[in-house]
């Protein structure tokens, strides 16, 4: 019997954008199981809470009967990773910047925990441009952000910045 293929999709998802879950999407069929660890980012002041930002992910994600959305709000990624039993990380490029940064933490990652391999996926050209700092940008000037956020982010966020 061969080995399940687990990923895990690290990440603070403040909030979650199509562009996140063009990345789901994509992983969720090369691997077994994919699990979206909802991360706190200790660099980033959030706007949603871990379960809200959860919250949105499970919405989204109910189709995919492979994925799973956990939270991980003070652990490191490759303890977590270890827990799940997975061998992959899942990360999302847009372009040369995101690529040069996530190499670096791959690199460490692969340092803390030898077995784990990352594994880019390149988004889709329609979401290249997205980032969630972007988004809230845009919303807290109430700006329209329907093409890159789920309705329910786009409601929240309206509801927060009103």
């Amino acid at each position: 019997m061969t080995k399940k293929r687990i990923a895990l999709f690290p990440g603070s998802f403040d909030p979650v954008t199509k562009g996140h879950l063009n990345t789901i999407q994509k992983a969720s069929k090369l691997f077994d199981e994919l699990v979206v660890g909802v991360f706190t980012n200790t660099t980033k002041q959030t706007l949603f809470t871990p379960a809200e930002r959860r919250a949105f992910i499970v919405e989204e994600v109910k189709e995919l009967g492979n994925v799973s959305v956990r939270l991980c709000e003070n652990d490191l990624t490759i303890r977590i990773a270890d827990e799940l039993g997975a061998d992959y990380l899942v990360r999302g490029i847009r372009n040369q910047l995101d690529y040069e940064y996530e190499k670096s933490i791959a690199v460490l990652n692969k340092h803390l925990s030898s077995h784990i391999e990352t594994i880019f996926l390149i988004s889709d050209e329609e979401y290249n441009h997205i980032s969630s700092s972007m988004v809230k940008e845009i919303a807290k000037f109430q700006g329209n952000i329907t093409d890159f956020v789920p309705q329910k982010v786009n409601e929240a966020l309206k509801l927060k910045y009103k």
